[in-house]
């Protein structure tokens, strides 16, 4: 027999067993498979459509969309922020692609004379300098104040939501870019413990500082700080924007042995956050309980929550003004959602939209005379400096980014974070998927990621006429409105001008005892 007849009936075998397995599926699909009317009235052809429905959104986000068309990040912010990343060029040319009469958008003011720096002012060494104007706990003089170094920090992702790689990539990048790491509420893990300045926060299931019953336990969060200086400050989440008031769920695929020992949790059980705190109940006890922390462990404590109803604000701003003391720092979190996912019905229609939020919030506040007493930090789709600038102008101190963050280690904003399928490795605990993070890389990316904010928003701010983004006032921003009115400034808009916060210069900042991690290099 020659070797072109044993070919051919080689091929022609594998022709019969393809066709048996198609028989076989087409037998599958309408006597077995009544789940699925399309596959049943269309074998085979009907599960292209699944398919296609399951690729659909990587078919928009590379083949459809346009640069402006894609939510949560179109193409443009998220092109931005991997160009920044990768040290790459992050202009644009030939003039806006955006519908700059559409309503809502913002344009920030120029001066006819920006600010100009001295010679030998440090910025002309560091660019990318810009420390928090503030000083957090210092108004309630706590033991251990804290000024962050950087105005754009690492908001609460924890680790099993992240993967290892990632959080020790967001670590190390924070600390050569110089900013602090929010662990989120799943404890502090080894992977945050890389060197850069740490939040620790931590929300009603009390991980890595509950007892055996799952209650918060102040002693060993006491402890977690004795041996952990790098802990600054601490936070207590109150809600989040992607799912206020419902609480949150790690499925126990993603429970690692290691995440369970870290948050104190059995292993093979999804991990339950409540909605509810057990260690306060209400405005008071929960002030009697930041002082307790504050106390023990001599760091500053905040608050971080999404936002709805204000005469709970309110309350609580009477009661401060009242005691005289009270949280160090305000989260404020925007409805837009986040890293964390939950129902349609919450992340598209529970709280208020970052801008607000915000604004209902410290205008509270503002009429209480408390505004400069508290750092107030921003957290919602704020990563890219323009909008960040509105934040300012509005009176936040502080950025945190979460989403961008992640982008800039390599999110290709799939939206299946919540699967443990994450293409890129950075929201999964599979070792395959988590294996393509080069960690050095990646923590190089985001700290050139965060120095670029800082650039460009310093760069903002001198455009107006100022030397820091803390100087931004409501005047200086103007919003279309997408009618005869034309644009409003943000003082008209919100109908109220922010406290302007006391500023020395950017020596002074440098300078301060209290600042943190700083040992980060400028490259240009």
């Amino acid at each position: 027999m020659s070797l072109l007849s044993i070919i051919s009936d080689i091929n022609f075998s594998w022709w019969w067993i393809l066709g048996i397995l198609v028989l076989l599926v087409i037998i599958r699909d309408i006597f077995f498979n009544p789940r699925h009317t399309i596959t049943h009235n269309f074998p085979i052809i009907g599960h292209f459509r699944y398919l296609l429905e399951k690729i659909g959104p990587e078919l928009r986000q590379y083949i459809v969309a346009n640069n402006r068309e894609e939510l949560p990040f179109n193409r443009s912010e998220r092109s931005w922020i991997y160009a920044s990343a990768k040290k790459e060029n992050n202009y644009a040319g030939f003039g806006t692609d955006q519908d700059i009469h559409a309503p809502n958008y913002h344009f920030i003011k120029p001066n006819l004379f920006p600010f100009i720096m001295d010679e030998g002012h440090y910025n002309l060494e560091r660019p990318d300098f810009v420390p928090c104007a503030k000083v957090i706990g210092l108004a309630n003089k706590r033991k251990r104040p804290y000024r962050p170094a950087s105005v754009i920090n690492i908001s609460a992702m924890s680790y099993g939501s992240l993967s290892a790689a990632a959080v020790e990539s967001l670590n190390k990048g924070a600390k050569r870019a110089g900013c602090y790491h929010n662990t989120g509420e799943g404890g502090l893990s080894p992977h945050h413990s890389h060197g850069a300045d740490v939040v620790f926060h931590f929300g009603t299931g009390y991980f890595g500082v509950r007892d055996g019953e799952g209650n918060f336990s102040i002693d060993n969060l006491e402890k977690l700080v004795e041996n952990n200086p790098f802990v600054r400050a601490i936070e207590i989440k109150l809600s989040q924007g992607a799912k206020p008031g419902k609480g949150g769920v790690l499925p126990a695929g993603k429970i690692t042995s290691e995440i369970a020992a870290i948050r104190g949790v059995e292993r093979g059980r999804d991990v339950i956050s409540p909605a509810f705190h057990t260690a306060f109940s209400g405005v008071d006890e929960m002030l009697d309980l930041i002082e307790q922390i504050a106390g023990r462990t001599g760091l500053p404590v905040g608050i971080k929550s999404a936002v709805g109803r204000t005469e709970q604000w309110d309350y609580l701003a009477t009661k401060m003004k009242q005691r005289g003391t009270g949280p160090d720092f305000i989260t404020i979190d925007g409805g837009e959602g986040g890293t964390g996912a939950a129902p349609p019905s919450f992340a598209n229609h529970v709280s208020l939209p970052f801008f607000y939020a915000f604004s209902t919030v410290y205008e509270i506040f503002l009429k209480h005379g408390l505004t400069d007493r508290i750092v107030w930090i921003a957290s919602g789709k704020l990563g890219l400096p323009a909008q960040a600038s509105k934040a300012f102008a509005m009176g936040a101190d502080l950025v945190n980014v979460a989403r961008e963050a992640m982008m800039s280690i390599g999110c290709i904003q799939a939206q299946i974070c919540h699967t443990n399928r994450c293409p890129s490795g950075v929201a999964t605990q599979n070792k395959w998927l988590q294996a393509g993070i080069n960690v050095p890389l990646k923590s190089e990316r985001f700290a050139e990621y965060a120095k670029a904010f800082r650039k460009e928003i310093r760069e903002l701010a001198m455009a107006t006429g100022h030397e820091h983004p803390c100087q931004f006032s409501m005047t200086d921003i103007e919003v279309s409105m997408g009618d005869s009115n034309y644009t409003k400034t943000l003082k008209d808009i919100f109908g109220y001008e922010k406290h302007i916060v006391h500023f020395d210069g950017v020596e002074k900042l440098r300078n301060c005892p209290y600042l943190g991690a700083t040992g980060y290099e400028y490259h240009e």
